[in-house]
């Protein structure tokens, strides 16, 4: 599975965080029947394995199901088991390389330069600037891009849908939006809500498919 030309094809990633099992599978299902089907869900909760287990099974191809919020070398193995297809983390560390040993893509979480510089060099397939509204929002983002061009960067915290339409704009391979887009669905709320955000933010990223990004816009 090449993780990379996915977040390029379909530039969007849904971040999935919920106590509530049943909810939060539903969460998943209704994006990818929404046409958001790469899809990470947090491991914040306990219920985390389970969905990505769940969702796998229930969506087969419609969707790439990965596993967020892999902290040690344990998180990267269970999302593994779980049937996770790749691997998102909050920062460098233990489940990053032990996710690359297991073999799974991975986006590391990074703030700084020197993170960036340090994600490349463990083999990473792009880096998650986070937290990307804290580090400066868009304006960060364009001055990263300066020294890194190549790097292929997904902003993620904080991205709204005016956010998100600007990071792309600056030429981030893709943004990874969390509660902007779930709201409170996974955890029982109003999914009918979640339908319409997901076709909102659906419509930003297919606004920018067959564009590569500009560093210097």
């Amino acid at each position: 599975m090449d993780l990379l030309a996915l977040l390029r094809e379909r530039r969007l990633l849904a971040i999935v965080r919920g106590q509530h099992r049943q909810s939060a599978l539903e969460t998943v299902l209704i994006l990818a029947g929404a046409g958001i089907s790469l899809i990470e869900v947090s491991l914040t909760s306990d219920a985390a394995l389970a969905v990505i287990a769940q969702a796998r099974a229930q969506l087969g191809a419609e969707a790439v199901v990965g596993a967020g919020t892999v902290v040690t070398a344990r998180d990267a193995r269970e999302a593994q088991a779980a049937g996770a297809e790749f691997i998102v983390t909050p920062g460098l560390g233990a489940g990053v390389a032990e996710a690359r040993e297991l073999g799974l893509p991975v986006i590391a979480g990074v703030l700084t330069p020197t993170e960036v510089i340090a994600a490349r060099a463990a083999g990473v397939e792009a880096v998650k600037l986070f937290p990307a509204s804290a580090g400066g929002g868009p304006d960060y983002l364009r001055a990263l891009r300066a020294p890194f061009p190549d790097v292929p960067f997904v902003p993620v915290g904080g991205v709204d849908a005016a956010s998100a339409r600007r990071y792309l704009e600056l030429g981030a391979v893709a943004v990874g939006v969390g509660s902007p887009l779930i709201g409170d669905a996974a955890d029982g709320g109003d999914a009918a809500a979640l339908r319409e955000r997901a076709r909102a933010f659906r419509d930003i990223a297919g606004a920018f498919r067959d564009i590569a990004g500009d560093a210097s816009r």
